[in-house]
């Protein structure tokens, strides 16, 4: 999974000053667009301007001369060259430059629109100019008719114009974006004080600290501090716990390992073969002893890690238990005791972990031989379907197991008396049950003992013919 390596500082930076960027650089084209129209505006009436002027001079003097004042329009009024053209009636050539710029668009009808002023873009020595076409009514040494006045103007000026008034516009944006971005780092690094302010209390924290943080901090925060405070706590439980798992293991193992090596050392120093071989025997069982002992230590914690996972599979529990019985049974009844097996009326289909199941199983059966006392007689397992639920109880009519015992009986290395047993085997098996959503319980009983493992009926076949 990718993480990423920025730090909030410049993710918030970024996600403030990138949209008002973009905002910036939409205002500064919509500013050039505007500067532009505006210079085409402003150009355009200071075309018009010149050629009224220039129509008034050409009618005064005849076309001799322009005045001062249109000369100094022409000069002053606008940031590039003007060039002009007179025309008076009937086309007559009066004054000016030479070859006009030519309108190449269809020529506007007769009637009142043709003394309107007529803008159009055209070519004047190879460059692109603006110009301006102007006609009015005149008279020139008493010939009498329209006269035309054609004034134009390159249009770099305009272009340079709008880009001034951008540029203008730019300068000042820029100057607010960065007055921007001064003020959003300065104010992030402010509201990030809070959190620097808990990273370094956290730092400084020793490796074996693990209580809350207390420490005030903004309301943005607080879920945050939240979850990393219950994680605290369940850090400091998971560590109890297996701190506690491995003081209560260390105890567990100590007396079998002590047995192991007393037995030991009577086999090596027996005196006679019967005797070294009743000692052997006796190894064998201690050894056998502290294997169990040690299975279910692993076992136990395994089944306590969260992250272990299981490998739930659909099977009819029917056949497991029985297959479970089955090799249970020859090493009770050669005990003494009696054994039954009471199958379910019809098959039960749980999805459960084959191996934790059997292993459960067979602890609530070795805790019915270990716990069940001298004045046991029989065990019985049975299979049973109750409220979608398929349930094995093991009874065993030896010392009475009362329900208020429970806590005490599941819990781990507890024991009601003193026995053989590890105080194990029970908390394997409620363990188990929880980790596939069933439950384990103590019966009411009127004598012996009767503990019953609950497991969900994930779905039920039926035999077809």
């Amino acid at each position: 999974m990718k993480t990423n390596s920025k730090s909030l500082r410049v993710r918030l930076i970024q996600l403030i000053l990138l949209p008002l960027t973009v905002i910036a650089l939409l205002l500064g084209y919509w500013r050039y667009s505007v500067a532009k129209d505006t210079a085409e505006v402003l150009f355009d009436r200071s075309l018009l301007a010149t050629a009224l002027a220039i129509s008034r001079d050409v009618e005064i003097s005849g076309g001799d001369t322009l005045s001062l004042t249109t000369q100094e329009l022409m000069r002053d009024a606008v940031s590039t060259q003007v060039f002009y053209h007179v025309t008076g009636p009937a086309g007559i050539y009066v004054t000016g430059y030479a070859y006009p710029p030519v309108n190449t668009a269809p020529a506007p009808r007769t009637g009142e629109r043709r003394y309107q002023p007529q803008y159009f873009d055209a070519s004047y020595r190879d460059e692109p100019v603006r110009v301006l076409r102007l006609s009015e009514p005149s008279s020139f040494d008493g010939v009498s008719g329209d006269s035309t006045v054609t004034v134009w103007q390159k249009t770099s000026g305009r272009i340079d114009f709008a880009r001034q008034l951008a540029a203008r516009t730019a300068s000042v944006l820029g100057v607010l974006l960065a007055t921007l971005c001064v003020v959003v780092g300065f104010a992030v690094h402010r509201g990030l004080r809070p959190l620097l302010d808990l990273e370094d209390a956290i730092n400084r924290r020793s490796p074996n600290d693990l209580s809350e943080i207390r420490r005030p901090v903004p309301r943005e925060v607080k879920s945050v501090v939240s979850t990393l405070n219950r994680l605290l706590s369940q850090l400091r439980q998971s560590m109890s716990d297996h701190q506690g798992f491995i003081s209560d293991a260390a105890h567990q193992l100590r007396n079998p390992t002590a047995a192991v090596l007393s037995m030991a050392e009577a086999a090596q120093r027996a005196q006679t073969e019967q005797d070294r071989a009743f000692r052997v025997d006796q190894l064998v069982i201690a050894a056998r002893e502290s294997s169990k002992i040690t299975e279910q230590l692993l076992s136990l914690d395994r089944l306590h890690r969260p992250a272990e996972p299981i490998d739930p599979k659909p099977i009819e529990l029917g056949g497991l238990v029985q297959s479970v019985c089955s090799d249970a049974a020859g090493a009770i009844l050669h005990r003494g005791i009696g054994f039954e097996w009471r199958p379910a009326a019809q098959p039960l289909w749980v999805t459960v972990d084959p191996v934790l199941i059997t292993e459960a199983i067979k602890n609530l059966i070795d805790n019915a031989v270990t716990h069940g006392g001298n004045t046991m007689t029989t065990i019985s397992v049975t299979l049973q379907d109750v409220d979608d639920h398929a349930v094995v109880t093991v009874f065993d009519d030896g010392k009475a197991l009362k329900a208020e015992d429970q806590p005490l009986a599941f819990s781990r290395f507890g024991q009601l008396e003193s026995s053989q047993g590890s105080g194990l085997g029970l908390a394997i098996v409620e363990t188990v049950a929880q980790r596939h959503g069933g439950s384990l319980a103590i019966d009411v009983v009127k004598n012996g003992a009767s503990i019953s493992l609950s497991l969900p009926i994930t779905h039920r076949r039926q035999d077809q013919a």
